[in-house]
């Protein structure tokens, strides 16, 4: 069984820095998702919701795996409900549910995660190089 590399610091998966934005993230979109249109409850808001949490939820069960191929899959399944999060908030843009100050923080708030979880797994798999 190959062990993963923690670094120095990193004691639990709510260390890493890829959590914690992905949290703030998944708090942002609950607070934004609030002002759209009630009859979305079920259908846009409860997918931009259930992406935004799937991100967060997936970075910690990939820290609690014992193998380091099974962090990288579950690191890839978070990137891929970012990439999810990014698609749905392009749609409530284009139908107007989504704008301003709200938008633009959704958008960074992405983008610095994208970023961060990238950097994530590159250096989880190459501490199995």
């Amino acid at each position: 069984m190959a062990e993963r590399a923690k670094p120095g610091n990193i004691r639990t998966y709510r260390d890493l820095v890829a959590w914690q934005k992905a949290m703030a993230l998944a708090e942002l979109l609950y607070k934004v998702t609030a002002a759209f249109p009630p009859d979305e409850r079920f259908g846009l808001i409860s997918q931009l919701r259930r992406a935004g949490v799937s991100v967060p939820s997936n970075i910690a069960e990939g820290y609690g795996r014992a193998r380091t191929a099974e962090y990288c899959r579950y690191l890839e399944m978070s990137r891929g409900s970012l990439y999810e999060l990014q698609t749905q908030a392009e749609l409530a843009r284009r139908l107007g549910w989504l704008r301003g100050k709200d938008l633009s923080a959704l958008r960074e708030s992405m983008r610095e995660l994208d970023a961060v979880l990238s950097g994530l797994l590159r250096s989880v798999r190459k501490s199995v190089e």
